[in-house]
């Protein structure tokens, strides 16, 4: 039975892995596999004009074609058979959403909507909806809906309906023509099982925390729906087809023109779709409440788990089983982090910050006068807003790049510890902290960063694939406990997350450096103030 592989598939905003994990935990082939198009953010793949402000599209035909070539380099590189996989997981950025024909065909696609941007994929950090998002919550505030409480009383510009209530209101012949709406991942999954629309499987965790849906409450109710928009009502009521299914449930067996094109078996158990900074929480093997999972990326999304709800404003969505079973997971996060030192790269015109790491390193706490404000693509947790702006203060003609290095990562950590707080003071506990995704493997400085502002030590996982590990846990629930002899999602990922062979790595507070960040932090956050109340007068 250790040689029971499972393979998981994780979806990110430029490319997609493919890793391949046996049931002890060992990584036997990994690939990666970038997309065709990447992010579509000037003009649309044959066409010049230009795309508006704020747009972030895909290519679904890019997600098909990378993830089957990276699975083939996977599968080449650890000497496997097809039959040799038992169960296939997906993880994939969220929301990322599309609508499509009710065979599953991408609007995108179909010959008339081809130069029209709103029938694309709407990538994660797509931020067209500004004017819907606020109507909605305007219109849920003075409704008193009882799914607020759920998401710290906001509504998220990057979430669901706002960007189905975007393309209803701008483009409404393809709306007109939308005969499903989905998440990316779900259709992803439907693709590979090719089922019928009525029987598609709809993550649970993907619409607990970006569709407002909860198993006790469904979708918000159609009264609210209609008092936004009509269109939106009905289209709720009857272009959303599925079965919700939870992350690791199995959605079906792969179809043959799948199978050949990833050189899999038909058959193959497919998992139900998970968010992918969720997938990390499996992915390192943080099977117990209390532990803050931090994926840190392109963006940033801190994932915990309680055994308790608890209403705390700001957090971006508090869902049972929407991440464990039978724990309450409750999703933070900060929408500029990678992003926003390849901007800092950009505006500097610098190919890295190797040039000038030593010399930030060396700078005193508070960057000599320098302050951040990372709201370049807006605030997640706890504003929630994705309009507000970010800035840099305190600049004089004696400051350089290295100043603005060590305030940008400074500006982060602030954010971070907000959110903590945030967590804490609303009664739930973090007791742990562990660091995973790209950016600890490749800026441990970053990291020594974090942990001075926390005054917390932060565990660093071995793993550079957490994500991916994490939809290879959920593949292999998918494949069933007899042949894989896993129980529940704790066992599975205990028992993969923890490679034998690989140790963490753990990163302790400096005193002297944590002692000055405890009233930098509250220069931080009278900035944030002044930032958000001048914006918000504009």
């Amino acid at each position: 039975m250790s040689s029971v592989v499972s393979l998981g598939l994780d979806f990110g905003t430029e490319s997609v892995r493919a890793i391949l994990v046996d049931r002890t935990g060992q990584q036997r082939g990994v690939a990666s596999c970038q997309y065709k198009h990447g992010q579509i953010l000037q003009s649309l793949p044959g066409g010049s004009d230009p795309l508006p402000p704020r747009f972030a599209l895909q290519c679904p035909g890019d997600w098909i074609e990378s993830a089957a070539q990276a699975t083939r380099q996977a599968m080449k590189a650890a000497h496997l058979s097809a039959d040799s996989v038992v169960g296939i997981g997906v993880d994939f950025t969220s929301c990322t959403m599309l609508p499509t024909t009710i065979d599953g065909t991408p609007l995108c696609e179909v010959q008339q909507f081809r130069q029209t941007p709103l029938a694309w994929p709407k990538l994660w950090k797509h931020h067209g909806a500004i004017d819907q998002t606020e109507r909605m919550n305007s219109i849920a505030r003075q409704r008193n809906e009882s799914f607020l409480g759920r998401y710290g009383g906001t509504i998220g510009l990057e979430w669901f309906f706002p960007k189905m209530l975007e393309t209803i209101e701008l483009a409404p012949d393809v709306a007109a023509a939308a005969e499903v709406w989905l998440e990316a991942g779900d259709w992803f999954v439907w693709r590979l099982v090719a089922c019928e629309a009525n029987d598609l499987t709809r993550s649970s965790c993907q619409a607990g925390y970006k569709a407002m849906w909860s198993a006790s409450e469904g979708y918000p109710s159609q009264a609210y729906f209609q008092a936004v928009h009509s269109q939106l009502a009905e289209a709720v009521d009857n272009r959303l087809p599925g079965v919700m299914r939870a992350p690791g449930e199995s959605a079906g067996g792969l179809c043959k023109s799948m199978a050949d094109q990833f050189g899999l078996a038909v058959n193959t158990p497919v998992a139900t779709a998970i968010i992918d900074a969720h997938s990390a929480v499996p992915g390192v093997g943080a099977a117990e409440p209390g532990t803050l999972v931090m994926v840190m990326g392109t963006s940033s999304c801190h994932m915990l788990n309680a055994t308790e709800f608890a209403d705390v404003p700001g957090v971006a969505g508090v869902v049972q089983g929407g991440i464990l079973p039978e724990l309450f997971g409750y999703e933070t996060g900060q929408a500029a982090v990678g992003d926003a030192f390849a901007w800092l790269l950009r505006l500097l015109n610098l190919d890295s910050f190797d040039a000038v790491a030593e010399s930030a390193l060396q700078l005193p706490p508070g960057a000599e006068g320098v302050s951040c404000l990372d709201w370049m693509n807006g605030c997640r947790t706890p504003l929630m807003d994705g309009n507000v702006r970010g800035a840099f203060t305190g600049l004089g003609l004696e400051h350089g790049p290295e100043h603005l290095y060590l305030a940008l990562m400074e500006a982060s950590a602030f954010g971070l510890r907000w959110i903590v707080e945030l967590l804490r003071q609303g009664g739930v506990p973090i007791n742990r902290f562990v660091a995973t995704g790209g950016l600890p493997h490749h800026n441990r400085a970053f990291v020594e960063v974090y942990a001075d502002v926390l005054g917390e030590t932060i565990e660093i996982h071995p793993s550079t694939q957490g994500p991916a590990v994490g939809a290879a846990v959920l593949g292999m629930l998918a494949a069933g406990s007899e042949v894989t002899g896993f129980a529940n999602v704790k066992e599975a990922a205990t028992a993969m997350a923890n490679d034998a062979q690989q140790k963490s790595e753990f990163i302790a507070p400096r005193t002297e450096r944590s002692d000055a960040y405890a009233s930098l932090y509250q220069r931080y956050r009278s900035l944030a103030d002044v930032v958000q109340t001048t914006q918000s007068d504009q």
